[in-house]
């Protein structure tokens, strides 16, 4: 008996002081001290208002394209590719050419609401025709304005006024690990919505292309090309263009171009219709912590000359094998990736100043950019 009311006043003095008490809150919880490096609170944005006012500007892209195959086997009718006879015919009955069409699905964005829209420029590229859909479903026959293979950008233009248009935002600004959405037609589905964080920044792929692409963990698939990547304030600020993929889907890396980068480009494709790169003529490398240490650098910061092109602006600079080249024109290189996009994006013509580390001691030299073309190809 005497152990049952001891118990039964354990539980009343329990019950009182709790009484005492306020409620747990959302907000109490989150005032909780902050523990270093693990977040006490969590909410996950909402896109759901984003999509409601940028999504409109964004369109389905559906090409053509005709194919010539000069080397073409006429078909017989009534009889399979695989069929044994076919290879025996194929010794008698000569190659003749043969024309087929092909179709392809991308995305693309309005920057203008007279019709001027950005996409891809693997998207439409030899297009023999080119139809751009709307969220409303009215759908418009595009002109191709101008296409660069070089950084994958293509304007089109379509017959159209009072177009809904996305804001342009700057990439510069953008941090590692911020949330990004994207909106497209991954495999036909028009208007598809993904999300991720921005992965890495300044990644230069190994194609040429002089592009230092925003890399991101967004679902990106086949039709998503051409399509906007926005932050959360709703601006777009890359073109979704790549994905690294061993399966030809999605599998956590994909690449969008600045949105910068591909402004300049739509702006000059709209003005002369191709576009102009800066080039210094040398080979670089990166600066590996060993080839830091036998310059007599305290780390390995820069972009380390190879080579230079004989005839070049670099040679007429006096760059030289073995320059590491540190600043560009008052712009800092950190890695040797940092300098091809700064050289593609200065005008040629334009004079700059080089700061390069040789003998062990710092060196400035002025150089006056050419203009980058096919052959030979350069930075």
């Amino acid at each position: 008996m005497r152990v049952t009311v001891c118990a039964f006043l354990l539980l009343f003095l329990c019950a009182c002081g709790q009484k005492d008490q306020p409620p747990a809150t959302p907000d109490a919880l989150s005032d909780r001290r902050p523990v270093p490096g693990r977040q006490t609170s969590l909410v996950l944005p909402d896109f759901s208002a984003l999509v409601e006012t940028a999504g409109p500007a964004v369109v389905n892209i559906s090409t053509v394209q005709t194919v010539r195959r000069e080397d073409a086997f006429p078909r017989i009718p009534g009889l399979p590719d695989d069929d044994p006879l076919y290879d025996f015919f194929r010794r008698f009955i000569p190659p003749a050419p043969r024309e087929y069409q092909t179709r392809s699905l991308g995305s693309g964005f309005f920057i203008s609401e007279d019709g001027y829209l950005l996409t891809n420029a693997h998207v439409v590229r030899d297009a023999s025709e080119v139809t751009v859909k709307l969220t409303d479903r009215r759908e418009f026959t595009a002109n191709v304005v101008g296409v660069d293979v070089r950084s994958d950008v293509a304007v089109l233009k379509i017959d159209g006024s009072d177009l809904p248009t996305v804001r342009i935002g700057d990439p510069g600004q953008a941090r590692v690990g911020e949330w990004v959405l994207a909106i497209g037609s991954p495999f036909g589905f028009e208007n598809t919505v993904t999300a991720g964080i921005i992965s890495a920044k300044g990644r230069t792929l190994a194609d040429e292309t002089h592009v230092p692409f925003l890399q991101t963990d967004v679902p990106i698939n086949p039709g998503n090309s051409g399509g906007p990547l926005f932050n959360l304030d709703g601006e777009v600020i890359g073109i979704n263009a790549q994905i690294y993929s061993r399966t030809g889907g999605y599998m956590g890396l994909s690449f969008a171009i600045p949105i910068d980068v591909a402004m300049n480009v739509a702006e000059q494709l709209r003005a002369t219709g191709k576009v102009v790169r800066g080039r210094l003529g040398v080979r670089i490398q990166e600066l590996t912590p060993d080839l830091a240490r036998s310059f007599s650098l305290d780390r390995p910061a820069g972009a380390l000359v190879a080579t230079v092109e004989p005839g070049s602006p670099a040679a007429r600079a006096g760059l030289q094998t073995g320059d590491v080249i540190r600043r560009f024109n008052g712009r800092e290189i950190e890695n040797a990736n940092d300098l091809p996009p700064l050289v593609a994006s200065t005008r040629p013509g334009t004079r700059v100043e080089l700061e390069v580390w040789r003998n062990g001691a710092p060196r400035r030299l002025n150089a006056t950019v050419g203009e980058l073309t096919d052959l030979p190809k350069g930075r």
